[in-house]
């Protein structure tokens, strides 16, 4: 997981930045709109809805644009109305990518995924071509520096975590530690850590590769701005790909 590990610092680095910018919350709330209405306003009874506000509190929005969403999605028969797709691709040297969207309009979000592709040197591919090269699991993120690494390596594997990855640290950032765990065991995991006082900075159910493609510079590069591309979308909500990397790209 080490690899995966490096991608993941790059990635929640620059979702720090996005939401910063507020570019995080326009999807976290997209996400909690489309849950309320598929399943309901309330989260003990909606397991997709408690994720989708978990990770819109782990991105700092607003209690109030939270609950907003919400009530949104609630109102049946008014405003958006969004449907999940998800679109798969090869990038640079043949990496794998899968695209997870919430969109009102297919035909659009499809065309704009192949331009994009194409734009970054890599194609669109069909249905099934490379979700079998990943694994549902959760990821949870934890900063390096906000605990130690005994108490996030007791409390991740006591409560079940498969997998507590080390922090890449770059540019004065401390990184962060890459807990991965079974679908069923990731509320049990999270709420460990939470329980242990350690912050969590992101947690979802992620596909997570199982196996990784070692990019070299130049390719790990390009593959890094097609990602980005495709994540400043406006109908993408996660990008996922099987790239690893073996030298710091800070």
């Amino acid at each position: 997981m080490a690899g995966h590990s490096k991608w993941a610092n790059i990635k929640h680095r620059k979702e720090r930045q996005d939401a910063r910018r507020g570019k995080h919350w326009s999807k976290c709330s997209r996400a909690i709109i489309a849950a309320a209405r598929a399943g309901g306003p309330d989260p003990e009874m909606n397991l997709t809805l408690r994720y989708a506000i978990d990770e819109a509190r782990y991105a700092n929005m607003p209690k109030d644009n939270i609950e907003r969403a919400i009530k949104k999605g609630a109102g049946a028969g008014t405003g958006e109305n969004y449907e999940s797709a998800r679109y798969e691709g090869y990038g640079p040297a043949g990496v794998a990518i899968l695209v997870d969207t919430l969109t009102d309009n297919r035909t659009r979000t499809v065309n704009e995924l192949r331009s994009i592709f194409n734009k970054g040197g890599g194609n669109l591919g069909g249905a099934g071509c490379v979700a079998y090269m990943f694994d549902t699991l959760g990821q949870i993120l934890v900063n390096a520096d906000d605990a130690d690494e005994d108490t996030i390596m007791d409390a991740a594997i006591d409560a079940g975590a498969q997998d507590v990855a080390p922090p890449e640290p770059a540019d004065g950032d401390e990184g962060v530690w890459t807990i991965t765990t079974g679908p069923t065991e990731f509320q049990t995991v999270k709420d460990a850590l939470e329980n242990a006082g350690i912050p969590i900075a992101q947690a979802q159910i992620a596909m997570v590769p199982k196996n990784t493609i070692t990019l070299s510079r130049q390719d790990a590069r390009k593959l890094i701005n097609l990602v980005e591309t495709l994540e400043d979308n406006e109908d993408a909500q996660k990008v996922y790909t099987n790239a690893d990397f073996d030298h710091d790209l800070s």
